[in-house]
């Protein structure tokens, strides 16, 4: 996976792709007992000028979530990690991930998807008692 075309290319080919443009994709990932998790795609520029994808995943709004517990977490954390990021124009806690183009294979990629979906979707569970919100 050299480029953000490659993911799309992989991405398209296993999933339907619910966003698609030029710098953001975003897909469902379908998990047990019905569970459904947005994975969303980024092309971002680093500060060096370097290209990483960022995959991000919804897990709950800011006010479900106390900033301590947050940064406990991203402390505690040995991949991922929480940011905020508005949806809908509220403020979401989404678990994120950032990756070199060059380093990624698919097989990765897939792995990094249902890593952080699944893991977002448990932590979703947790803060919503069961709900599959988002």
């Amino acid at each position: 996976m050299q480029n953000f075309e490659d993911i799309r290319s992989h991405l398209a080919a296993r999933h339907a792709l619910r966003q698609n443009q030029p710098f953001v994709i975003s897909v469902d990932l379908q998990l047990p007992e019905g569970r459904i998790q947005s994975i969303f795609f980024a092309d971002l520029e680093t500060e060096d000028d370097r290209r990483v994808l960022r995959v991000s995943t919804p897990v709950a709004p800011l006010r479900q979530l106390p900033a301590e517990k947050c940064l406990r977490f991203n402390w505690a954390q040995r991949s991922g990690f929480l940011a905020v990021d508005d949806m809908e124009g509220v403020a979401f806690v989404h678990l994120c991930e950032n990756r070199m183009y060059g380093s990624l294979t698919s097989r990765e990629l897939d792995r990094l998807i249902h890593e952080l979906g699944s893991l977002a979707d448990g932590l979703e569970s947790i803060v919503s008692h069961g709900a599959d919100r988002v």
